[in-house]
């Protein structure tokens, strides 16, 4: 009795699931099996033409090549950056917007609006807002404040092209985590910060003790997706530099975009696109893994 009930429960489970799988199998599966498959051919694009099978020739390419260590490099920076700026600013944000504060929706809607704001717009708002001479950030960092005393050519320069890659990587997700945020913030009951606050607790007290750690699973989740979108930005460097100049602002998909349709090499772009699968697979597992695993330890 036992087993049927359990099939019977199991049934309508694995209905609801199958869809879900089909289309996650069709979207991620298949394309990583296949990037796979393309990494280890010198893939000719030409109907009916023959594609070499030649191993792990991409990958070696690959770590022999400066520029695809620099992408990586580029990469991590940029993740380094705007995950921890996202997190801690929408944190921040959403926990003022879930006090009763006056205009507390317009404020929200003022944070949310980049973003729904189209990438291609955002970029080619801060290209022109980081653009050398005459642009918005050196006008104001020269005639008004007299910080610098010669405009900066932001985007001629692998480092300060990077700082405008991620002033706009941080403010497109700051109000994606302001929002995800509230929404487990308000989820949370109001009675643990009433007991708190009878046995004396101050505010950053019950937000150490009561409010983060009520929030924790929705920490994770905010992190893992940054971090994944962190090592999947292009939009904004490809319409910001190119990857240039000379490639010192190339970033992993930037690069093996350009591998694959401006030089056809699609058995490297492949390989690097696959190389990138694995690293963001990897830092994500890592990242539920230690997660998981304080979680169940708890509070020391």
């Amino acid at each position: 009795m036992r087993r049927r009930g359990k099939s019977r429960w199991r049934t309508p489970a694995y209905a609801f699931v199958l869809p879900g799988l089909v289309v996650f199998t069709m979207v991620m599966v298949y394309p990583t099996v296949r990037a796979l498959f393309i990494s280890l051919h010198e893939w000719n694009i030409a109907p009916g033409a023959e594609s070499p099978f030649v191993g792990l020739a991409n990958y070696v390419k690959a770590v022999k090549d400066p520029v695809f260590w620099r992408s990586f490099q580029n990469g991590g920076i940029y993740m380094l950056v705007t995950v921890p700026l996202q997190i801690a600013l929408g944190l921040v944000a959403a926990l003022l917007l879930d006090a009763k504060l006056r205009g507390r929706t317009i404020f929200r809607t003022l944070i949310y609006i980049p973003v729904i704001t189209s990438w291609v717009i955002s970029s080619l708002l801060f290209r022109y807002l980081f653009g050398a001479g005459s642009g918005p950030i050196n006008a104001f960092l020269v005639d008004v404040t007299g910080v610098i005393s010669e405009p900066i050519a932001w985007l001629g320069s692998r480092w300060t092209a990077l700082v405008a890659i991620c002033a706009l990587g941080v403010w497109k997700g700051v109000g994606w985590a302001m929002l995800i945020f509230l929404a487990a913030l308000q989820a949370v009951p109001v009675e643990l910060h009433e007991a708190a606050a009878v046995d004396g607790a101050g505010g950053w007290q019950r937000l150490r003790n009561v409010t983060l750690p009520s929030i924790r699973r929705t920490l994770t989740f905010v992190t893992v997706l940054s971090i994944i979108g962190g090592f999947n930005v292009f939009i904004s460097v490809y319409l910001m530099t190119g990857g240039g100049p000379a490639d010192q602002t190339q970033v992993p998909i930037t690069y093996l975009y350009r591998q694959a349709f401006s030089f056809l090499d699609f058995g490297y772009g492949s390989a690097i696109s696959f190389m990138l699968t694995v690293l963001v697979f990897g830092v994500a597992t890592a990242q539920l893994w230690l997660s998981n695993r304080t979680e169940s330890e708890g509070p020391a």
